[in-house]
Formats: structure tokens, sequence, C-alpha cells
């Protein structure tokens, strides 16, 4: 079985070189993306490099046929590579064409025949109410540092009350804070949406602020490690981890879960889509639409548990 991470050619990593500067300069595209891209491209070129037994070149690019992608997907299907990692490396192969195409008029369009089945979307599992609740309260009696079990509940009380993603919440800064009921957010794309605040939100983030060690200036993030510097998102991500595996949970509960509650919380309660569009700062309103699935799903379970004829 050939390996992914083999190193590949002066030639390989020139292009890579070439593309990363062209999206970062041109593009504008975010460091995360260019690293996430560069990576898969690489992956790709590794393969090739191995299936056509020699060095990436030009001529070698510009000549490579539609099966020959579909035999770097067989490939990649061999190794375990989940469906939306292949969509993702398809997509960043493609993206990579488009630029081989305009700028260094190669002109090979094979990869843009070959097309990924759709696939059903799973619904997202919302964590019920009153977990939720046990959650915080463990948090509190997990962690031996008052301040970091103060930290962490803040952080999760933006997740659940205000319907944050987790890297939103953690480069929330300190001058952002007292929220006053409402709260600038800054989403992907650097598209700007505002969120209410209830009290208790409020109240977690006074709390744990009262009990930081450390001096947080304005223009600081508002949750720091024990460094003093920014939160990682990996500590939350194992603090619910470890919630989770005490309350015998599925793995559907993660950070990004409590989001989800957020939206269909919302929606069981009477929200309506464009107020919770807005909230979360979906682009599109499909995005939201999966919430009436998830609420109908529960609606359906609890007339057949409740209903005396059901």
């Amino acid at each position: 079985m050939i390996n992914k991470y083999k190193s590949i050619s002066e030639v390989g990593h020139s292009l890579i070189e070439d593309w990363k500067r062209n999206a970062k300069n041109f593009r504008k595209l975010s460091h995360s993306s260019i690293c996430s891209y560069s990576r898969d491209i690489k992956f790709f070129l590794s393969f090739l490099e191995n299936y056509e037994n020699c060095e990436i070149s030009i001529i070698i690019l510009g000549n490579i046929e539609t099966r020959d992608f579909r035999a770097w997907l067989a490939h990649e299907i061999k190794l375990g590579t989940s469906y939306t990692t292949l969509r993702r490396y398809l997509s960043s192969v493609k993206d990579f064409y488009n630029w081989l195409n305009e700028k260094k008029a190669i002109n090979n369009k094979s990869i843009f025949n070959v097309q990924m089945p759709r696939r059903e979307k799973k619904l997202p599992r919302p964590v019920e109410e009153n977990y939720i609740i046990d959650i915080l309260y463990l948090i509190a009696k997990n962690n031996k540092k008052p301040w970091i079990a103060a930290r962490n509940a803040s952080v999760i009380s933006l997740l659940y009350g205000c319907g944050l993603r987790i890297s939103e919440a953690l480069n929330i800064k300190r001058k952002d804070y007292p929220f006053k009921g409402i709260l600038k957010i800054k989403g992907k794309g650097g598209k700007e949406r505002l969120v209410p605040v209830v009290p208790f939100v409020e109240g977690c983030a006074e709390k744990y602020l009262n009990l930081c060690p450390f001096k947080i200036e304005k223009n600081d993030f508002l949750f720091s490690g024990i460094q003093g510097k920014q939160l990682s998102a990996r500590i939350i991500q194992k603090e619910i981890l470890y919630c989770r595996k005490q309350l015998g949970l599925p793995e559907s509960v993660t950070p990004h879960s409590l989001r989800h509650s957020f939206a269909t919380h919302l929606l069981s309660a009477g929200g309506d889509l464009r107020t919770i569009q807005e909230l979360l700062g979906h682009s599109s309103l499909s995005s939201t639409q999966i919430y009436t699935s998830v609420d109908s799903e529960r609606l359906i379970k609890v007339y057949k548990e409740s209903h005396p004829k059901a």
C-alpha cells in the first residue's frame, strides 16, 4: 500500500509554494485554509509520484486522465479516508487544477469530470437540556482550581446560550466584556452578527473574570490558558469528552453539539427560522432548515412515548 505521507519531489514542493503564495496574496484565503488545502495537494502529488513511478512535472500534471484521479480516490478509500475528508481532498485538488490551468497553462480539465456521490446528511444531535445542566455541574466538580472551572463553564455557556462556534467564543476579547446584553461576533468569512446574551451567560463570564489569576488587558483574548495565553479549543473539547464519559452520553456530544442544541431548543420554543439563521450566522437558510428535521424527529418521539394511542 502506498504511503500518502511520503515526501514529494522538489518540483512538487515548488508548485505547492507557488499555489500558497497566490492563495494568500491574491485570493486572501485564511492561513488555516491554505494549510489544509496544501496538505491535501501534497497527499495527491505524493500518490501521483508513486502511481506514475517518477517525479512530478508540469507535463505529467497536464496529461493525467480522469481514470488516474479515480485511481487516487480509490487509493484513499483503501486507506480508510472518511467520506467527508475525501470530499475535501477532491475540492482541494480541483482548486489546485484551476490554478494550474490558469497560471501554468496546462489545460487539463479531467479532474472536473470526477464527482463524489451525494450522501444523505446526518442530522445534528442536540444535547438534552438536563444534560447541559449536568455538564456544567460536573465541570465545577472535576476541576480543582475554581478559576479553571469558571472559565470552562463560561465558554460552554456561550456555546449553548449564544449558539457560538468554539472558535468564535475563544476569539472574544476582553474589551467585549461586559457584554451588556449583546455580543458582536465575527464568524466564517469575516461576517459579523449580533447575538443576544442572557444574564446567565453574562454571570458566568463575570465569575470567571473575578477568579482569573491573570491580568487581562482590553485587547487580550477573554479566555486564558494556564500560561496566560489564548485558551486552546482542545481544552474545552477534552472537558466535554470527560463529562460525556461520566454521564454515559454518546460520542455526538461535543462542543459543537451545544450550538446545535441552541438552535434546536430555540426552534422548539417557537423561534422562527430566519431569526435562528441570523443568530447562527448561516449565509443560507437551507443550512438552518436542517433543524426543522431535528425538531420534527423529537416531536414524533415525544408523541410515541406520551400519546395513549401512539
